[in-house]
Formats: C-alpha cells, sequence, structure tokens
C-alpha cells in the first residue's frame, strides 16, 4: 500500500460530486438521470472530459459502457478495474452509482498527483443502465457482459415511450465496439453508498461487503367468493381478504422465527372486484425474501409452500437469485486498507443488487459501503456526509494501489 501521508483532494471530490449531480438536478437537489437521456449523455460527455484532461485513453463499448485507462508499468498485466454507473431512478440522489464513478476518478486524479505508476493498468468504468430504471432489467449492460442476459433480448427492450435500448444507445453517440468489453482484470472494485442504516447506527465508516444476498419472489393467490356485503351473515361469508390478511400474520409470526438477518417485504397487493360493497373473491401479494444463507431460503420457501395445503391459496415462485460471494481476498484487502488509514470499518453484506455482483463471475471482486444518512436511498433526501465519501475513497485508493502493484 502506498504512504499513509498521500491522501485524496477532499474539496476536489466534494465539488466533483456536485458538477456530476448538474446533469439531472432536481428542485429538492436530488437527480434524475435516466440512461442514456440527455442528462445521462451530458454527464458521460463531462467524464469524458475530466478523463482526457488526465491523458487518460477513453472508450467504450457495444453496450455504452465507458472505460478510462490509467497506464501501469506493465501495459500487459492485468488490470484492475474501478467504478460504478451515472444512471439514476426518478427523483433519486446524488450518490448511489455515481459515487463510484467518481472515487474512481479520484483514484486516479491522486496517482497523478502524486506522480504514482502502478504495475497494472487501472480502469475506470462507468457500466449502462444499471438502475433499470427506463430500461427493465436492472443490472442491464453487466449482466450481458457476463452472460447473464441476452444481448439482443437487451437491446429490444422499451421504454415507457417505446424507445427500445438499441435505439438510445445509438442516439447518444455511446454505441462503441464489442472489443473494447472489459475483460480479464486482476480485480474489481466498486465504492458504492450503503442505502441502508447499519453503518450510520453503529458510526462505523467503512462496510467491507462480503456477498450480495440471495433472493427469492413470490406471488400467493387467495380465493374466496364473492357475495352482497350488507345481506351475507359474517359466519356464511368466504372473504379472500380475511384469508389473505390471516395467512401474511402468520407468514409474518413465522419467518420471524428463522433468522434475525432475514428481511422479506409484501410489497404489493390486489383485491378483486375492488369494490367496497362486494366481499373480496380474489386477493394476490407479493412475498419477498432475502438472505446470504441457502439453507434460510429454502426455509422461506419450505413456509411459503405449506400454505398450498390450505383450500384455496396458491404460491407462485415469480423468480429468484443465488448470493453472490465476493472474493475473500479482495474483501481482506479492503479490510487492511481500512486498517492502515485507521478507519472504522466491518464486514457485510449487500441487500441491494450491484453490478458487481455480476462482474463477480468474470474477476475477483469487493465492494466498498459508505454510510448513507437514515438509510435513504432512491431518493431526493439521499445522503452521505463529505467526510464519509473522503474516508471512503482514501480505502478505496490504498486498496487499488495495493492490488494494483501485486
Amino acid at each position: 500500500m502506498q504512504n499513509q501521508k498521500i491522501a485524496i483532494n477532499g474539496k476536489r471530490l466534494e465539488e466533483t460530486i456536485e458538477r456530476f449531480a448538474d446533469f439531472g438536478r432536481t428542485d429538492n437537489n436530488g437527480v434524475t438521470r435516466l440512461a442514456l437521456s440527455d442528462e445521462d449523455v451530458g454527464s458521460r460527455n463531462y467524464l469524458v472530459e475530466c478523463c482526457e484532461a488526465l491523458g487518460l485513453h477513453v472508450t467504450k463499448d457495444d453496450l455504452g459502457n465507458q472505460y478510462a485507462r490509467f497506464e501501469g508499468s506493465d501495459p500487459k498485466a492485468d488490470p484492475v478495474y474501478v467504478g460504478s454507473h451515472l444512471d439514476s431512478v426518478k427523483k433519486g440522489g446524488r450518490y448511489d452509482g455515481a459515487l463510484g464513478v467518481i472515487a474512481a476518478l479520484e483514484v486516479i486524479r491522486t496517482m497523478i498527483d502524486y506522480s504514482i505508476q502502478p504495475k497494472r493498468p487501472i480502469i475506470l468504468v462507468n457500466f449502462t443502465n444499471e438502475e433499470g430504471a427506463r430500461f427493465e432489467p436492472s443490472m442491464m449492460s453487466s449482466g450481458v457482459l457476463s452472460g447473464k442476459f441476452n444481448q439482443e433480448e437487451m437491446n429490444e427492450k422499451r421504454d415507457q415511450n417505446g424507445v427500445t435500448f438499441l435505439e438510445a444507445l445509438k442516439e447518444s453517440g455511446y454505441e462503441g465496439k464489442a472489443d473494447e468489453r472489459l475483460t480479464n482484470g486482476k480485480a474489481f472494485l466498486e465504492l458504492h453508498i450503503e442505502q441502508g442504516p447499519v453503518l450510520e447506527q453503529e458510526e462505523i465508516t467503512i462496510g467491507a461487503v462480503e456477498c450480495v444476498v440471495g433472493m427469492v419472489c413470490y406471488e400467493i393467490e387467495v380465493l374466496g367468493d364473492s357475495n352482497h356485503a350488507g345481506t351475507t351473515p359474517m359466519a356464511m361469508r368466504d372473504d379472500a381478504l380475511f384469508t389473505a390478511v390471516d395467512t401474511i400474520q402468520s407468514l409474518r409470526n413465522r419467518l420471524d422465527q428463522l433468522d434475525e438477518r432475514l428481511v422479506y417485504t409484501i410489497g404489493r397487493i390486489e383485491a378483486s372486484p375492488n369494490i367496497h360493497t362486494v366481499i373480496p373473491n380474489r386477493i394476490v401479494f407479493s412475498l419477498e425474501a432475502r438472505h446470504q444463507d441457502e439453507e434460510i431460503i429454502d426455509k422461506v420457501e419450505q413456509i411459503i409452500h405449506s400454505f398450498k395445503e390450505r383450500n384455496r391459496i396458491e404460491p407462485k415462485r415469480l423468480w429468484q437469485r443465488d448470493t453472490v460471494w465476493f472474493d475473500s481476498a479482495v474483501v481482506k484487502v479492503v479490510e487492511e486498507a481500512s486498517k492502515q488509514l485507521g478507519t472504522t470499518h466491518r464486514r457485510m453484506v449487500s441487500g441491494a443488487g450491484h453490478d458487481a455482483q455480476f462482474i463477480a463471475s468474470m474477476m475477483p471482486t469487493a465492494m466498498i459501503f459508505v454510510p448513507s444518512l437514515r438509510g435513504k436511498s432512491h431518493s431526493e433526501d439521499e445522503y452521505t456526509s463529505p467526510k464519509d465519501c473522503i474516508a471512503g475513497v482514501n480505502v478505496l485508493f490504498e486498496a487499488v494501489s495495493t492490488l494494483s502493484q501485486e
């Protein structure tokens, strides 16, 4: 690792965060910067400007992913990739994704400031359409890079106005060549805000992320019989909503006993016929559960399926994903960087998805979390203090320095 006296320029970092936030800044100081929109293109253009001012070689691939290469003393060595994404959700925050790209830029700026040449090339990455807010699914481009998504299918994804991803990519001017894609990396590091309350509540600055947790999502249908709300005695009703309420309470009681790290959400409920004078005959609700251990997820599914034995309750699994564990050696590098700088840190998991979970199948990968005020994200209220941003980028600098000299 580099000498501890070497530190990133905190004032410059703050100014750069605010400058990128100008692209899509909302009235409430948030950001709306949908993938390949004019605002996104503006932020991309500014990123190119910043990188070219440093003398970096800037390229783009056939998915619109941007790369800026800081050459190492051994140009043939596998590079260290660092970055995240610049696109946002509607009325999102200034830090989600953007901080990781800006952090990568600041790491390279700092190396140039101190005339440090790494052994391995360091490549800044801005992934296209991580949020999936304009074109579903989330993490589209890293998913194609890692073979999780089919590129032809992704190209035909449409936004609310009927514009396809490929059409928007061509219009943006950021369609590049497939042979410019990320490949053969020594490691990938992604700095990101936590998007949760743990670090702030525990007064810890750095999260060394071990994994992106697995999850499963079900749709549960509950059937009953419709009848008149005023003429049907309570004892003679088959009310689907009452059955659903009882089912949800029972689910909560049983799921809460599994593991305190399990999180689950019933985020969608639909009632039919949804008329106040009619007893509901059909309720459909979603149940999503997340946990890092496969055994716990299996137990969640067993509990859900146990309700199928009850009359007229039908669970259907919509989708699932396995836990993605990050490379233990790279996670250790993050921990050692935190220790060297005297920065408080802890190991933790990510409940949200990130590009890093797909890139992890291509090269050794890890993530660094910094605190989110009140755990808020995907919101104009999203905030991470300058102090925490600076601390996070300093840890990233130390980790990248170590990996790029190996």
